[in-house]
């Protein structure tokens, strides 16, 4: 205890540097109060987003240019990359003002400029109006429920579709959030560069700030979604937001012309009027604007990219989360206050207790402590079931002990998948989906003597699932329940029914 007291102490008292010739890039490290901030005050931003939002899988605090409080949630970890949604958009901005510079685009350009091809043989007034710029202020001209159903897993032409849209306001004058604007930013690019957006930022972004091995969704004519499917990790967010807080500058060169940097995070569209909504604050090119005259990229769930110019700072978070605004909210509270203009005092205990605070985070797994006295006349039993939507097909009680350590094989999908689970602990593995394996983190325990209830985590997304699995007789029903999703995250119930009891 001694000896880790001692090293974390140290870290406390010295900066990290970031010498000329290291690689790969990662931001120097510095104590909080070293750059004008309290451990205390982290401490407290930690405690009530652990109260109010639920849940955070990552934060990383960088002020002047240095970490000054970083964490992840286990399973959720520094070095595992996580889906960012249409924090996406942001990056795909980027990508078209790179293309501007490269004399590739104009703003101004009309979008049927660059798919003749793909046009309706009669294109409306409107749709001949709109323009890159349109596109970029998510100010098409379309309603809302045009555009709520976009097909983006259609092997049709995704490009052909948009343009087959009504328009239905001059473009440039109603705002819509508009994710299928974000993919034709994307096949624009593609169709003027000759590569995706994935590999057209590859040398020009991706590599000079050391964002290693991204990956971006594609539809199925090889387009990069634009509007989603990009996949990095917390500290390549918080790269992302010091080069716009940079004004595009990085290591001593200009990566994105500082005029694009001014534009894209500008009030360009109004979005509404209300003082206290982070979604009225105006709209630039794919970032929105905050309140507090901050900007940000974010993404469904709770991923964000805030910056803070005014306090030369830059916050990055993943989540998983049904309430975006209460991220923001506890930021708000927390942290601005937090932010001095100079050097505070040194407070080498509230520092420590910061980082273990940091190091220990981690989602709550199931640690119920209920035991069963089931347990051994399920164990070796195989359940079936009718077809459901959740394409679960059987269930084999490998083991579950009356503790609630578990081995579990669902096939799910034509495909047998082991699960281990205990109680008070993240068991880690894999699972196949229909088109990719994840890993996940599982953890399970008895909730009843009846009743064993798994929690599954797929640690590269957001999302996470809670299976209780209620034994009666020769019978097990499965409700299910998703932490973020749709209105209602309660998922189908299934019934399945024992084969036979496997001799022991």
């Amino acid at each position: 205890m001694r000896a880790t007291w001692i090293a974390v102490s140290l870290l406390c008292m010295v900066t990290a540097v970031n010498r000329p010739g290291d690689a790969p890039f990662t931001f120097p490290r510095s104590t909080p109060e070293a750059q004008g901030v309290s451990s205390t005050a982290l401490l407290q931003f930690v405690d009530e987003a652990e109260q109010k939002v639920d849940a955070l899988h990552s934060v990383m605090v960088v002020r002047h240019g240095k970490v000054v409080a970083e964490g992840w949630w286990t399973p959720y970890a520094a070095d595992e990359p996580h889906m960012l949604f249409s924090l996406s958009k942001s990056f795909t901005s980027t990508a078209v003002g790179l293309a501007i510079a490269d004399g590739k685009l104009k703003l101004d350009d009309p979008i049927l400029r660059f798919f003749p091809e793909e046009a309706p043989s009669e294109p409306s007034a409107s749709l001949k109006a709109m323009r890159i710029r349109d596109l970029l202020t998510m100010s098409t001209g379309q309603h809302d429920e045009d555009i709520r159903d976009f097909p983006f897993s259609s092997s049709d032409s995704l490009v052909r579709k948009f343009l087959s849209l009504p328009v239905s306001h001059k473009p440039g004058t109603f705002f819509v959030y508009n994710t299928p604007a974000s993919y034709m930013l994307s096949a624009i690019v593609q169709k003027v560069t000759g590569q995706t957006v994935l590999d057209y930022l590859r040398p020009r972004l991706f590599e000079p700030l050391g964002i290693a091995n991204p990956t971006w969704e594609a539809s199925k004519q090889g387009v990069s979604m634009g509007g989603f499917g990009l996949s990095v990790r917390t500290e390549d967010i918080a790269r992302f937001g010091q080069l716009y807080l940079q004004k595009g500058q990085w290591q001593g060169k200009q990566l994105v012309p500082a005029e694009w940097v001014e534009a894209a995070t500008s009030r360009q569209m109004s979005n509404g009027s209300s003082p206290t909504s982070d979604w009225e604050q105006g709209y630039g090119y794919q970032f929105w604007r905050c309140r507090h005259g901050f900007y940000r990229g974010d993404g469904a769930h709770g991923q964000f990219c805030i910056v803070m110019p005014q306090y030369d700072t830059v916050v990055a978070i993943t989540s998983g989360t049904r309430d975006m605004a209460s991220v923001m909210n506890v930021v708000w509270d927390r942290l601005i206050p937090a932010l001095e203009a100079d050097p505070l005092p040194d407070d080498t205990p509230s520092c420590h207790k910061l980082k273990v605070r940091l190091a220990s985070l981690a989602l709550r797994p199931e640690t119920t402590t209920t035991s069963s006295s089931i347990a051994k006349s399920i164990a070796g039993r195989r359940y079936t079931f009718a077809t459901n939507r959740r394409s679960i097909e059987a269930v084999t009680v490998d083991a579950i002990d009356a503790s609630g350590a578990a081995t579990l094989t669902v096939r799910m999908n034509g495909k047998d998948q082991q699960l281990k689970a205990k109680p008070n602990a993240w068991q880690t593995g894999t699972i196949e989906g229909q088109r990719s394996s994840d890993p996940i983190a599982v953890s399970g325990g008895w909730a009843t003597d009846d009743t064993y209830e798994l929690k599954i985590v797929r640690y590269r997304t957001p999302f996470a699932m809670t299976y209780r699995l209620r034994f009666a007789g020769d019978q097990v029903t499965i409700d299910s329940e998703e932490n973020v999703g749709g209105a209602d995250t309660r998922l189908m119930t299934v019934v399945g029914t024992a084969e036979h009891a496997i001799s022991r």
